[in-house]
């Protein structure tokens, strides 16, 4: 069977797409389209706030993108020289939440250590950090996408835990969409028609 998967390709640097080694492991054909293309912003702002760690009482990763766009933040050797010798460590005494194995990992070869990996959605982590923070730190930093949805914002505010979010990248369909997906099916229905067969031009 050939199966066409609408999503995100994993980061190259961290192996095969899981949904395609999956479907491969039992003996089916993958194609991977995305459909959304991301345009990072406010990376200044990103940068100075990464690098003014005492201002705020962590960090928050709900995304892969989000901690993408810290890691540009990080490109300039000097950048990347101050944040392993001393923010990093700063960031560390703090808690640093994710949802999501895959934000984890991103978050860990950046030198910080995660906590909530396994709460699986924002809404869970929300609770995760209500019961875990005090209402008199400093607001914990959320680097976020445009088209983030409101449960862990509105959660923390009705709690009292103080939170600044940041938009650091904005969210579209994906310039080649339509074309790719045209292509797809014209060559599924040029393989149907000829039943299957492989033509080499």
């Amino acid at each position: 069977m050939h199966v066409l998967l609408l999503k995100e390709p994993r980061d190259g640097d961290s192996g095969p797409d899981p949904y395609i080694k999956e479907l491969a492991s039992h003996g089916h054909k993958a194609t991977l389209i995305p459909v959304l293309s991301f345009k990072f912003v406010s990376l200044n702002t990103l940068s100075d706030k990464l690098f003014q760690p005492e201002k705020h009482g962590g960090l928050i990763f709900t995304s892969p993108r989000a901690v993408e766009a810290v890691k540009m933040c990080l490109e300039a050797e000097e950048r990347r020289e101050e944040w392993k010798s001393s923010v990093k460590d700063k960031w560390n005494a703090k808690a640093i939440y994710v949802v999501g194995k895959a934000t984890a990992a991103l978050v860990r070869n950046l030198g910080l250590n995660p906590l909530g990996e396994d709460t699986g959605t924002a809404e869970v982590l929300s609770r995760v950090i209500i019961e875990r923070e005090d209402t008199n730190i400093p607001p914990l930093f959320f680097p976020c996408g445009s088209i983030k949805r409101e449960v862990l914002p509105t959660a923390l505010r009705e709690n009292g835990v103080p939170l600044e979010t940041l938009t650091v990248y904005q969210t579209a369909e994906h310039p080649d969409l339509e074309k790719n997906l045209k292509n797809y099916f014209t060559e599924a229905l040029r393989l149907k028609s000829c039943g299957g067969c492989q033509v080499n031009t």
